[in-house]
């Protein structure tokens, strides 16, 4: 008796695995990909102890993995972000992108396209370990008329499925832009909110932010030249940010007053002659690095509303958490993070 009703709950569960597979074929053979991708990277993932023992790597990077060790540390310490084994394995990416994100808006609304997962439910990029299977997904996109967006991370969370390993090109960054993907990405693993992409990519990018500006002060001090650096590129992010989220309210206005009369080709006139007084603005932009953040606005043109997508996702809910911060929690990252926690976990 005992055995039968072992057998027919195999028999149930295989069934039910059967049944799913049918159901979601797309989204299990996209599981099974990037489970495949993410294992790949893990298994040939070398540990952090072994790499500073190399006598062939490099000095000027074992320091920057030295970094990295002590800017975990005060994540843990100083922040109150949750103790991982996260970023104690290097993977070698031999300077080349190994994921492609993949993002998709539609073309006159900032409507984002969303997937739904398991666990993490709705969201609105797919990843890619396989860039043919990203250039698949970005025709079948483009095919059904979204604006869509395409970039290389230089880091993301697994969440906890896997042990996320220092890549290589992480190691070029300077020590500002290093301590804020680091603090960025373990904050992911301690605070998510399911089906809320917006939320989570704004907390993690603030926390990165405050937590890299504590400690390069710890670390070197307010008047030193890794804090300075710091400062100084990220007053030219802020303003090309802010810059782009305004002009993301500009178009959402265009794209109110546009009528059922109008015709695809007007339509089309309208949205790209926008987008290119937005993109020849830039060059009126008080910027340090002017010419770089000119160059990376001319994907506009072909990403479009997808391009200006992304800055909401990412920068529009900054002010709100830094209000916060400051208002009511006196600028104490710990005391704020602590909050976060309790509020979101």
């Amino acid at each position: 008796m005992f055995k039968k009703i072992i057998k027919l709950s195999f028999e149930i569960v295989f069934l039910l695995i059967m049944l799913a597979c049918l159901i979601w074929n797309d989204l299990v053979i996209y599981g099974v990909s990037q489970g495949k991708g993410q294992l790949t990277i893990v298994w040939n993932s070398q540990p952090l102890t072994e790499i500073l023992q190399d006598a062939s790597f490099p000095d000027s990077l074992k320091q920057k993995l030295k970094l990295i060790v002590e800017i975990k540390q005060y994540a843990f310490d100083s922040i109150g972000i949750n103790e991982s084994q996260n970023y104690s394995t290097v993977y070698n990416q031999h300077n080349k992108p190994i994921l492609l994100t993949v993002s998709a808006c539609e073309p006159y609304s900032f409507k984002a396209k969303e997937w739904t997962f398991p666990f993490l439910g709705a969201v609105s990029y797919k990843g890619f370990f396989n860039k043919k299977e990203a250039e698949k997904e970005i025709l079948s996109l483009k095919g059904k008329g979204y604006d869509v967006d395409v970039y290389s991370p230089s880091g993301w969370s697994t969440l906890g499925w896997f042990k996320d390993p220092i890549l290589s090109n992480m190691l070029y960054k300077s020590e500002g832009q290093l301590a804020n993907l680091i603090i960025h990405e373990l904050t992911h693993g301690t605070i998510y909110v399911k089906n809320d992409v917006t939320f989570n990519e704004n907390v993690a990018n603030f926390i990165g932010d405050k937590g890299a500006e504590n400690f390069l002060i710890l670390k070197y001090g307010i008047n030193s030249k890794q804090y300075i650096d710091y400062e100084k590129s990220k007053k030219d992010e802020t303003c090309f940010k802010e810059y782009i989220l305004k002009s993301s309210e500009r178009l959402d206005s265009l794209y109110s007053t546009l009528s059922v009369k109008d015709t695809e080709k007007i339509k089309k006139q309208k949205k790209n002659k926008l987008i290119k007084e937005i993109v020849l603005g830039v060059n009126r932009l008080p910027l340090y690095k002017r010419k770089n953040y000119f160059n990376y606005s001319l994907q506009a043109f072909t990403e479009k509303n997808a391009f200006f997508m992304a800055f909401t996702r990412y920068d529009s809910q900054y002010e709100i958490f830094d209000k916060e911060y400051q208002e009511v929690h006196r600028s104490n990252l710990r005391n704020y993070f602590s909050f976060l926690k309790e509020k979101y976990n």
